[in-house]
């Protein structure tokens, strides 16, 4: 009886098949003889990301930095002591872009301002769009069963990170894009990875002055980790042509860090440090016509 059947099922698999794909959309073009069948499929076209609302002064040759406050929407982060990670350090970049408004002379900008999910990518490219001379991302850290552990840390890009990135943006971005203000299109291959190279060198070079800076400027105001200065293979430090720096509040699951992080004394000692960090920064790197 089955290999009866069989004969039927070779034959009326094909017309299946195709009445399948006709249902989703999908065809089956007959092409020439002699050439081979290809499947095309309709794919929906990227959103671009919504870029958030510049603050401070409307001069636009003045210094902008872009505050990322880490995970939000569906993604909590770290929990720990009652707390949740996204709601921590919303509070902290809300602080931080207070203060630094209030003091005048810095553009800023949130990554998000609110409760919402931004994927890693669409972080630091919104950086980068903007056109910002300066990228930190905070979040805070979770200790899991370990006890004791507690305090800040700064995060730059490794080395090895950064030269991988630097390759990608290089094969991806050739010919489609710029960099520090420069055309990309028409370039050579070789010629773009050059100027791609460069940019990443000076980029992580002042991130990692920016980095050290906050160490500096946050002692006796932040309690920072026994060894404060870290470097990783991190996606939201990736930009190859914006200063990143990725700060690690504390720990949500360390009573003594959320103590000091959740409260609006907290906020103030954070805000407070990291904004003359900030206005350090700039004052050393300022970018013509700033």
């Amino acid at each position: 009886m089955a290999l009866r059947v069989l004969p039927w099922l070779l034959l009326l698999f094909p017309p299946a098949l195709l009445a399948g794909l006709y249902a989703f959309g999908l065809y089956l073009p007959v092409p020439a003889l002699g050439r081979s069948y290809v499947i095309r499929i309709e794919l929906p076209t990227a959103k671009p990301v919504n870029l958030p609302k510049v603050e401070g002064p409307a001069d636009a040759a003045m210094p902008l930095v872009v505050i990322d406050a880490g995970h939000g929407g569906h993604d909590p982060g770290a929990s720990g002591q009652g707390l949740e990670e996204k709601r921590l350090v919303l509070g902290l970049a809300l602080a931080l872009r207070d203060r630094l408004l209030q003091q005048g002379g810095i553009r800023v900008a949130l990554t998000r301002d609110d409760d919402r999910f931004l994927v890693l990518q669409e972080r630091a490219e919104i950086a980068r769009r903007l056109g910002a001379d300066l990228f930190l991302s905070i979040h805070a850290d979770s200790a899991g069963g370990e006890s004791g552990v507690q305090g800040a840390s700064v995060y730059t890009l490794s080395e090895k990170a950064s030269d991988e990135a630097a390759a990608r943006f290089a094969a991806r971005e050739n010919n489609a894009d710029r960099l520090n203000g420069i055309s990309l299109s028409g370039q050579s291959d070789a010629v773009s990875a050059i100027l791609v190279d460069l940019s990443q060198r000076r980029a992580q070079a002042e991130a990692g002055e920016f980095a050290q800076l906050i160490v500096r400027e946050g002692e006796g105001a932040i309690a920072f980790h026994a060894e404060p200065r870290r470097s990783a293979a991190l996606a939201v430090l990736r930009a190859p042509d914006v200063p990143s720096v990725l700060f690690e509040a504390g720990f949500v699951t360390n009573p003594q860090d959320m103590e000091r992080l959740a409260t609006p004394e907290g906020k103030e000692r954070f805000a407070d440090a990291m904004e003359r960090a900030i206005r350090i920064f700039f004052a050393r790197n300022s970018r013509p016509g700033a």
